[in-house]
C-alpha cells in the first residue's frame, strides 16, 4: 500500500538527518582515531615523519568517510560530479590545513632571560640547575633553607627568590632552584628521565655541595611530595619541613589534564592546547616520551604551555586570592607530562618520623583538605596553619601572614595551629 503523499518526503527527511548526524559524528571521531593511530604506531615505529604522516592520512581517510555520510547526493537536475567535487574541496582544504599545523613547527621561545643573582649548579647526577641564593649578612649556626616549587615544572624563579630570601633576615642561607626540566634548568632529552627518585638524587647532591649537615625545606604543592620524598630517602639530613599548599601524598595520575578547560573563559588557551602539535606531543608522551620529544622540541612546547598556570585556578576563589595569574611562572612541558606516581616508598619513608613540619593551608586551594591532612596524618610533629583569604598561591596571597608563620616555626615560637579534622568554616576548596 503506497504511503500517503505527506509521509514520503518526511521519511526521506529523516533518512537525510541520519545521514548527517551519522556523518557529524565521524567527522567528530576524525581526530581521535587519527591520535589513536600516532599513539598505536609510536610503539612500532620512532620517525617523526612516518608518525605524522600517517596520523594524517587517517585523518584524511575518517574525514572523507564522514563527508560522504553528510552530504547527501545531489538532486536529479544537478550532475552527480557535483557532490564529488564538493567533498574533495572540503577534504582538501580542512587536511591541508591540519597538515600545516601539524607538521610545521613554531618558531620556539627564546630561553628564559635570567634573573638577577641567578647562578648555575652543574651536580654529580648529570643535572645543570639554575639558582639565586639570599646569603645573610649575619649568618648563624643554622641550616640553609631550600625551597621546592610545585608544578611539576612550574617555577617562578625570580618571585620566589624575592620572597624567601627575606628569610635570610633570620640568618638563614636561602637557596630557590628550577627543578630539573623547569624555568631556567637544563631538559633532558628523553622525558622518562623526569620524576621523584631523580628530583631527590639532586636535591641530595645540591646538600652535599652546600656541605651542609641538613636542610630546612619548603615545598610548594608538588615540591612538598619532593620534600617527602626527601624525607624518605635523607631522614638524618632533614631538620625541619614546610608544606605549603601540598599536593596528596597519593599515588598521582601521569602528566596535566586538559579537563579545566573552559573555552567560554580560556579562548586563547584552549586554541594553543588544542593546537594539532600540542595534541601530538601530549599523545606521545603517554606511550612513547623519547619520540614525543623528537617531534615537538622542548622550546616550542614550552611556549605553548605557557598559559597552563591559569588551569590551576579554582572554580572558587577568595576575593584576595587573585595574584597566581600575575605571577612569571615559566612551564617546564615535559617535566609536567612525565609520567609522576608518588612512590609507596615516599608515605612509608615518612610515617612516624619525628621531624618538625608545618603544612599551610589557603582557604581557596584547589589541592583538597585530606592532601594537607594526609601529612598531619603520617608525620609524628606535624602542625597545621591555616590561611583565610589565601588560594594555591598562599605565600603570594597573604604574604605577611604566611612569612610570620614560616619565621615562627623556624624559631620555635608558638604558632596558632588549627587542630580540627574537618575543614574550618569558610573553607572553598576541595574537601
Amino acid at each position: 500500500m503506497p504511503l500517503p503523499g505527506w509521509r514520503r518526503p518526511v521519511r526521506r527527511g529523516l533518512r537525510v538527518l541520519g545521514r548527517a548526524l551519522a556523518g557529524a559524528g565521524v567527522i567528530v571521531l576524525a581526530p581521535v582515531l587519527a591520535l589513536a593511530t600516532l599513539a598505536g604506531l609510536s610503539t612500532v615505529a620512532a620517525s617523526p615523519t612516518v608518525l605524522l604522516g600517517a596520523a594524517l592520512a587517517a585523518f584524511a581517510a575518517i574525514l572523507f568517510l564522514g563527508l560522504l555520510l553528510l552530504l547527501p547526493r545531489p538532486a536529479a537536475r544537478l550532475p552527480r560530479w557535483s557532490r564529488a567535487l564538493a567533498i574533495l574541496g572540503v577534504e582538501s582544504v580542512v587536511v591541508w590545513q591540519v597538515a600545516t599545523a601539524t607538521l610545521h613547527p613554531l618558531d620556539p621561545a627564546a630561553a628564559p632571560a635570567p634573573v638577577a643573582g641567578q647562578r648555575t649548579w652543574t651536580l654529580p647526577t648529570g643535572s645543570t640547575l639554575a639558582y639565586v641564593a639570599a646569603v645573610p649578612k649575619r649568618p648563624r649556626a643554622v641550616p640553609p633553607v631550600v625551597f621546592l616549587h610545585g608544578g611539576p615544572g612550574l617555577s617562578d624563579l625570580g618571585g620566589d627568590a624575592r620572597f624567601f630570601g627575606a628569610l635570610a633576615a633570620e640568618g638563614h642561607a636561602v637557596y630557590v632552584y628550577d627543578q630539573l626540566g623547569a624555568g631556567r634548568s637544563a631538559r633532558l632529552p628523553d622525558p622518562r628521565g623526569y620524576g621523584l627518585n631523580r628530583d631527590v638524587e639532586d636535591l641530595e647532591a645540591i646538600r652535599a655541595h652546600l656541605k651542609a649537615e641538613r636542610l630546612v625545606l619548603v615545598g610548594h604543592s608538588s615540591g612538598a611530595r619532593l620534600a617527602a620524598g626527601y624525607l624518605a630517602r635523607h631522614p638524618e639530613r632533614v631538620a625541619k619541613l614546610v608544606l605549603s599548599s601540598p599536593a596528596d601524598l597519593a599515588p598521582a595520575p601521569a602528566g596535566v589534564t586538559l579537563a579545566r578547560l573552559d573555552l567560554a573563559r580560556d579562548r586563547d588557551l584552549a586554541l594553543t592546547l588544542l593546537h594539532p602539535r600540542v595534541l601530538a606531543a601530549y599523545t606521545l608522551a603517554r606511550v612513547n616520551p623519547a619520540t614525543a620529544h623528537a617531534v615537538v622540541g622542548d622550546r616550542e612546547l614550552d611556549t605553548r604551555f605557557a598559559g597552563y598556570p591559569r588551569l590551576l585556578a579554582p572554580p572558587r576563589r577568595c576575593a584576595s586570592a587573585g595574584r597566581t595569574a600575575a605571577r612569571d611562572a615559566s612551564v617546564g612541558a615535559y617535566a609536567t607530562l612525565a609520567d609522576r606516581p608518588t612512590p609507596a616508598w615516599v608515605r612509608q619513608g615518612i610515617t612516624g618520623k619525628a621531624v618538625p613540619v608545618l603544612v599551610i593551608k589557603g582557604a581557596c586551594d584547589h589541592q583538597s583538605w585530606s592532601s594537607a591532612t594526609g601529612y598531619l596524618h603520617a608525620l609524628a610533629r606535624a602542625r597545621l596553619v591555616y590561611l583565610p583569604g589565601a588560594g594555591h598561591d598562599a605565600y603570594r596571597d597573604q604574604p605577611a601572614a604566611y612569612l610570620a608563620a614560616v619565621r615562627a616555626f623556624l624559631a620555635d615560637r608558638p604558632l596558632r595551629d588549627y587542630t580540627g579534622d574537618q575543614p574550618p568554616p569558610g573553607y572553598q576548596g576541595p574537601p
